[in-house]
């Protein structure tokens, strides 16, 4: 018997190292996506104004990296706060840790190379080599051309300067272990030509992370169907918001719609007549950037209508929001 349990307790001991030396080797030894590459990207007016729509109106990175006004429908950013950072996302939020958008203006990137900033957006590590948590949705710019990549890198070097020091993100655990293990080298493609509206109209839904806020997940993992909706926006009152199926089911999705009422339905924000909607406590709010997207080109947006409109049909009902009980 004492045999028995001698054995029982090495092997509850090797257990115990193999455990002790994975965590160790996953803490020290990740991420591991090579070195910031030495490049230096020309700043131009044409890079620059390309990196604006971009930033502002499909990666949307303002959004986040903004101070955004909840007290008005969608949460529009500040005027005066492009690129200063601050806004949180926490374990009220639904995240695992807390998780700060950092100050991406010359004030605190200006001591970046654009190489570690390059590394930063398509690979999701940081300069001082911490994994970035995907709410900044590298895995989906590790994507996309360089090209447009570099074009924002252009325009946020153009940003004003904003002094805003922000509290730096950490993970609870188990993320705190496993965030080093989501970092990935970027497998970069060429932009597919406009011609092909659907394939084009995939590489803008990439790049403006459609997939991700219109997919359910748990504990960042994807448990639903694609682009079926359910992913759950908590709020600081503790009302939910859950985001709309956009596949083309006619019951539950947008197969109902025309390209010309989906353009429309994003347009309308960029209408000279429409007036922010003030949003109260405990009424319907959206974290859905409507007026930034509402920038995208009529061309953009039909490309994005084709792409969703070739998607496999879910049929998925959504409640779409949930109000302080």
């Amino acid at each position: 018997m004492k045999k028995i349990l001698k054995i029982v307790a090495y092997a509850f001991g090797v257990v115990i190292l193999l455990i002790v030396l994975l965590l160790t080797y996953v803490k020290t030894m990740l991420p591991s996506v090579g070195e910031a590459p030495n490049m230096k990207i020309e700043i131009n007016h044409d890079r620059i104004e390309h990196g604006r729509y971009l930033a502002n109106h499909v990666m949307v990175c303002i959004d986040c990296h903004s101070k955004r006004d909840w007290s008005l429908f969608s949460g529009p950013p500040l005027a005066g706060t492009e690129g200063k950072g601050g806004e949180v996302f926490d374990q009220k939020l639904g995240f695992p840790g807390k998780y700060v958008a950092s100050n991406i203006t010359p004030f605190n990137l200006g001591k970046w190379t654009d190489g570690e900033f390059f590394r930063a957006i398509t690979s999701g590590v940081s300069k001082d080599g911490r994994a970035l948590f995907t709410i900044m949705p590298h895995q989906n710019y590790g994507q996309l051309d360089k090209s447009d990549i570099e074009a924002v890198i252009a325009y946020i070097r153009s940003l004003e300067p904003i002094k805003n020091e922000t509290e730096k993100s950490h993970s609870d655990f188990p993320m705190n272990f496993i965030i080093n293990t989501i970092p990935k080298k970027a497998k970069f493609i060429e932009i597919p030509s406009k011609s092909d509206a659907i394939n084009y109209g995939k590489y803008l839904v990439t790049a403006s992370g459609c997939m991700d806020c219109h997919t359910k997940q748990v504990k960042g993992k994807f448990v639903g169907e694609l682009f079926a909706g359910g992913f759950e926006f908590k709020f600081q009152d503790g009302s939910v918001v859950n985001s709309s199926n956009i596949t083309p089911d006619k019951a539950t999705g947008i197969g109902s719609w025309t390209k010309e009422q989906f353009i429309t339905r994003f347009k309308m924000y960029a209408d000279s007549s429409y007036k922010h909607t003030d949003v109260k406590a405990g009424e319907f709010q959206t974290p859905m950037p409507w007026t930034m997207y509402a920038g995208m080109s009529t061309e953009d947006l039909t490309a994005v209508y084709e792409y969703l409109n070739n998607l496999k049909p879910v049929e998925n009902s959504i409640i779409k929001f949930v109000p302080v009980k």
